[in-house]
């Protein structure tokens, strides 16, 4: 092989070495940064709204449903719920395929919303993927890696 050959594989070489590293550096980075919180707009001061004596959702559960071992376990839904493999998590979930803090379901105005908070793996939603904030219903399926749980 001629040198100039040997050199542009060199350097091709070189190159792929860097952008692991730099993959590395962006995945452990993500893991140990805090998730970005969306804010939710404050409601319109000019809109009349509505009051009722009850003013929060109605008490829901999250019901674990896989994996086996854990099926039947509930988790009571307050006004914020982390989920994730760190200990600080409200539910934390032994799972591979979860980020330390993956996702959190939070009450707002009567109605509780999901939000994947920078997981690495997705958070799902009825087998769609949670991009932003979105309303949980009562049946509603949500899986964090191989952990699902339905909102009862």
């Amino acid at each position: 092989m001629s040198e100039q050959l040997l050199f542009i594989l060199r350097l091709g070489l070189l190159a792929l070495l860097y952008l692991f590293f730099f993959r590395v550096l962006r995945a452990v980075w993500a893991e140990i940064t805090p998730p970005k919180v969306a804010r939710v707009a404050a409601p319109d001061p000019g809109r009349r709204v509505k009051k009722h004596k009850d003013r929060g959702p109605k008490r829901a559960e999250l019901l674990v449903l896989d994996p086996p071992p854990e099926r039947g376990r509930t988790y009571p839904l307050g006004e914020e719920l982390t989920m994730g493999r760190a200990a600080g998590c409200t539910v934390t979930v032994d799972d591979t395929f979860v980020s330390q803090i993956h996702a959190r379901v939070f009450a707002r105005e009567g109605q509780y919303l999901v939000e994947d908070l920078g997981s690495t793996n997705g958070t799902y939603l009825n087998r769609k993927k949670v991009s932003g904030p979105m309303v949980m219903q009562r049946g509603d399926r949500l899986q964090v890696g191989n952990t699902v749980l339905e909102l009862q």
